[in-house]
């Protein structure tokens, strides 16, 4: 009765969870918010700066204003649920995503809104404190041409305005209307000679007017009115704002964007779920459901937290598919252990959930550090990928150790597993009787013709080959650096068909923008990139769109960053990279012993420095993305190595006491041994995902992807060969200094807090 009863619960939760997700899923992901990259639109960080002239401090107070003036001018547009964000002591970050006229919203936000009234001769007659507040609304004049009504606070002095204006001869009997007028730059006079003059109206005053309103009447669109009202009726800006980052994305872009990506992922995820399912069979079923669990929660918990879902953001989902599935493969491998040396599955599974435990946490706490570190120094999309990888990492525990086991748990409680290895992938040629007591440690692997800790040499002098040969190539060819860490502008251009490299050139050099560094890219060559070392003005970056639409049917892409913006985003690279090692060092040094601490950093940087070499060969573009992607590959090494220290720890609790060299080489060998299995199931796991992103994931994820690719094969490489190894070479000079190792001593003390042996 109660094994049926287990049964009786396990399929119980399997409906409950289907009943839960299936009405549910898609009004979630409908609900999520996606940023510009996935539906086009544009982000501007502004540095706020007193008016020219003015000598207010730019406080909280300022910014807070400020924040509030540009959200109302964002009403006007219709904007569906704007991102305005106050960063550090001066700054503002606007995220618009699904804007279509994105050259009107960006001069709609950065317009100052100082209105003035001025003679022929630029003398202020009146200014924005003589309106009444919100008394500015768009409406049609009595032919019916779209105008500006504006709210007086004192009719009688635009009576005497008015009547002083009128008794001048013309041409200088007008009342010029500015927005933004510049001291000793603009003049009434050069404008209007100019076809399209800088002032909004310059009406003739022919006789005295008392009333209560005022209309601003020239060449107006209704759009225009309603925004120029908007404008007025938000009040003039306190501040001055200048544009140090911009990024813009075409919706059909974004659209395309997000459809290519989901497909990749997709696949990815369908990949990775055959895999778990030929090879651990049953455990690989129940690792798909918990998998198909922690898609949703992880969805569903981006959507109650109103995040904004972005390229690197889905890419972030997909790697923690690979995360979730790592801690699934760690507990079915050790479950598979136990079986092989003769326990009943019910045993089994036990220890086996029981040993994995602290291998999934360390690796799972190591990784978090990274995305924790990337999330606070990280901008825009980058932390939103951080966001999305610290809910990946938090819910892939979750699903792994309670999800997992409970309904494998349940399966295994009810006896009907009882004996049946098969279901667990194992043949029975490879399981033990239980009278032969067999320690795990006695178990053979289909590694064990591999002597890794005897050639530990010939991989220290490979890396160190490898190591100078990369720093050659860094020195000869250079990191490609982008944008955002050179500063200046990026154009990238999207047509319907292949275009070539002499093509965009030309484009771009008859509409005034000359350059000789265009790379075609896309999946049929469809998109030309191009970079610049200037900064574009919201003027040029307006006329090569217009240009590019008429030309190719489609808006480019334009990016600029400041210098200032740049110098800031390599050190805070910089400063990430370090923070994520010494946060990962301590906690090791803490839960192992400095010893795996530091040989776990050498092999990070060793795969760090050896996704910036590659990147250098290929001349591949250094971006912030790149920088996510490094610091995903430093917590997803760590997680790989402290797997492996893991073992080794267990390993070294069974011998109970280490006297020579060879046993230290024996129990290095035989953790690696009984990892790698693991390590090479999560790698190709992982790499399944990521060679979808690559094939069949949007073009502008390409170069975070293949960075991902290279350090998988680099973390999988340096846990193997260099951070085990360089464990031992410091683990044996501390037995050649101090003598044999009384681990059960060493562990009491550890418990301590100390982790210098007992000798």
């Amino acid at each position: 009765m109660k094994a049926r009863g287990r049964l009786i619960a396990f399929f119980l939760i399997i409906i409950v969870l289907i009943g839960i997700m299936a009405p549910t899923s898609l009004p979630i992901a409908k609900d999520i918010r996606l940023g510009l990259d996935l539906q086009g639109g544009f982000e501007v960080l502004y540095e706020v700066k007193p008016l020219e002239g003015g000598e207010q401090k730019i406080t909280p107070a300022v910014l807070a204003d400020t924040s509030e003036a540009l959200a109302s001018r964002i009403d006007v547009l219709g904007v569906s649920e704007p991102v305005i964000q106050i960063e550090g002591d001066n700054r503002i970050r606007v995220q618009l995503a699904g804007v279509e006229d994105q050259a009107s919203a960006r001069e709609l936000l950065s317009t100052e809104a100082n209105l003035t009234f001025r003679n022929a001769e630029d003398e202020v007659m009146l200014d924005g404190s003589d309106l009444k507040q919100g008394g500015a609304a768009g409406t049609f004049d009595q032919n019916g041409a779209p105008v500006v009504t504006l709210e007086l606070n004192d009719p009688g002095k635009f009576a005497e305005i008015t009547s002083e204006i009128s008794q001048l001869p013309p041409p200088s009997n007008v009342l010029v209307i500015w927005l933004d007028f510049e001291e000793g730059v603009d003049s009434y006079a050069e404008e209007l000679t100019k076809p399209d003059p800088k002032f909004v109206s310059a009406p003739r005053v022919s006789q005295r007017i008392n009333s209560q309103s005022v209309e601003i009447s020239g060449a107006f669109t209704v759009e225009e009115t309603q925004n120029l009202a908007g404008i007025l009726n938000a009040g003039a800006l306190p501040v001055s704002l200048e544009e140090i980052y911009s990024t813009s994305v075409g919706a059909q872009f974004g659209a395309e964007a997000l459809d290519q990506t989901i497909l990749a992922a997709t696949i990815g995820i369908g990949l990775v779920l055959l895999f778990m399912l030929v090879y651990y069979r049953l455990p690989g079923l129940i690792a798909a459901i918990t998998l198909a669990v922690f898609v949703y929660l992880i969805l569903l918990t981006f959507e109650w937290i109103g995040g904004v879902l972005t390229l690197p953001g889905i890419a972030s989902i997909v790697l923690g598919v690979g995360m979730a599935v790592d801690a699934n493969i760690i507990t079915y491998e050790r479950i598979r252990e136990e079986l092989r040396i003769g326990r009943s599955v019910k045993d089994s599974f036990k220890a086996g959930a029981a040993s994995s435990f602290s291998a999934i946490l360390d690796a799972n706490v190591t990784t978090l550090i990274a995305a924790v570190v990337l999330f606070i120094f990280g901008t825009s999309s980058v932390k939103g990928f951080a966001t999305l990888l610290i809910i990946s990492i938090l819910v892939s525990f979750l699903t792994a150790i309670w999800g997992s086991r409970l309904l494998l748990g349940l399966l295994v409680g009810s006896g009907i597993l009882d004996g049946k290895v098969g279901l667990f992938g194992l043949r029975k040629s490879l399981v033990h009787k239980p009278e032969e007591n067999l320690e795990i440690l006695d178990l053979s692997t289909r590694f064990d013709r591999y002597d890794f800790a005897k050639h530990r040499n010939k991989f220290f002098i490979a890396s160190i080959a490898l190591i100078v040969a990369g720093m050659v190539v860094i020195g000869v060819f250079r990191l490609n650096l982008g944008i955002d860490f050179s500063s200046g502008t990026r154009v990238e251009i999207t047509a319907d068909s292949a275009v070539t490299k002499e093509q965009i050139e030309t484009f771009l050099n008859e509409n005034g923008y000359p350059t000789e560094d265009v790379v075609i890219s896309g999946d049929n060559s469809n998109i030309g990139v191009t970079r610049y070392v200037e900064e574009f003005s919201q003027e040029e970056i307006n006329t090569l769109k217009a240009a590019a639409m008429e030309e190719f049917n489609h808006e480019p892409n334009i990016s600029t960053v400041s210098p200032t913006v740049g110098q800031e985003l390599a050190k805070n690279a910089v400063y990430a990279l370090a923070i994520a090692s010494i946060g990962i060092i301590l906690y090791v040094a803490v839960r192992f012993e400095w010893r795996m601490g530091v040989a776990s950093i050498v092999a990070l940087l060793h795969d760090a420095f050896f996704i910036v070499a590659v990147f250098s060969l290929l001349r591949l573009e250094v971006d912030i993305t790149f920088i996510a992607a490094v610091l995903t590959i430093v917590g997803y090494s760590i997680n790989d190595t402290i797997v492996t220290f893991d073992r080794i720890r267990e390993n070294l609790k069974r011998m109970k006491k280490i006297d020579s060299v060879e046993q230290l080489e024996l129990i290095v060998n035989k953790s690696l041994r009984q990892t790698l299995g693991r390590s090479v199931n999560t790698v190709l796991t992982v790499v399944l995902v990521v060679i979808a992103l690559l094939v069949w994931g949007a073009p502008s994820i390409t170069n975070f992807s293949l960075a991902l690719l290279i350090g998988l094969v680099a973390g999988t490489y340096s846990s193997i060969f260099i951070a085990a190894q360089l464990w031992l070479v410091l683990k044996k000079r501390e037995l050649n200094k101090k003598g044999p190792i009384d681990i059960e001593k060493l562990e009491e003390k550890n418990k301590w807090g100390s982790d210098e042996p007992v000798v």
